[in-house]
């Protein structure tokens, strides 16, 4: 198979909506329910957080698989390159995915963090470790996503050792990316401003 092809098909993976999917099966529109994000810390506030970890675990598959699998049936000398670039397309898709017309799509922590399980596991537990530090520290699910952001490109070179590895590189423009789709966030944190997450679902 072709690598590009292979690039199609991470970011059609990456645009599957788990979140819109799971809010229609309820009747319910989160574009329009809660902050109006299609992430799982919506999804949580909003129907629950039984559902929220279900659409966690199928957004970081969308990451996942397409790196873990993609890799092996395309025909190239430079795998580990084409397997970034699948992950890359995956979290594009997810932010703007194709299948809700390019708008409306996660912050693409959640695809990122199957994206870095699939290509460097140590790096991704030291960030999930940062992730939940600071969530059950501070309740604000936004910091502790920017806060295992930057931890990530630190763990992967302290990992690979080598400053030029495709996995470090990609990791440097994602997290840029994290921190850019998180704006609006950072504004209301430095406001005081930004929700708490809690395990109890938002009530009408």
């Amino acid at each position: 198979m072709h690598p590009l092809l292979g690039v199609v098909i991470a970011y059609l993976a990456g645009s599957i909506p788990s979140a819109h999917i799971a809010g229609k099966l309820r009747g319910i529109d989160l574009r329009k329910a809660g902050s109006g994000n299609l992430g799982a810390t919506n999804v949580s506030r909003v129907l629950g957080w039984k559902t929220g970890v279900v659409v966690l675990l199928a957004d970081m598959l969308k990451g996942a698989l397409p790196v873990a699998l993609l890799p092996r049936v395309i025909e190239s000398t430079r795998p580990e390159v084409w397997a970034v670039a699948f992950g890359v397309a995956a979290i594009l898709g997810h932010v703007r995915p194709i299948f809700l017309l390019g708008k409306g799509g996660g912050k693409g922590v959640a695809t990122a963090a199957g994206v870095f399980l699939a290509l460097a596991w140590l790096p991704f537990l030291v960030t999930q470790l940062v992730f939940f530090s600071v969530a059950f520290t501070t309740k604000y699910i936004s910091l502790a996503s920017l806060s295992a952001a930057v931890m990530l490109p630190i763990a992967i070179l302290v990992w690979t050792g080598n400053a030029m590895s495709p996995v470090f590189l990609a990791s440097i423009p994602i997290v840029l990316f994290v921190f850019w789709n998180h704006r609006a966030n950072i504004r209301r944190l430095r406001r005081g401003e930004e929700p708490k997450f809690s395990f109890k679902r938002k009530t009408a």
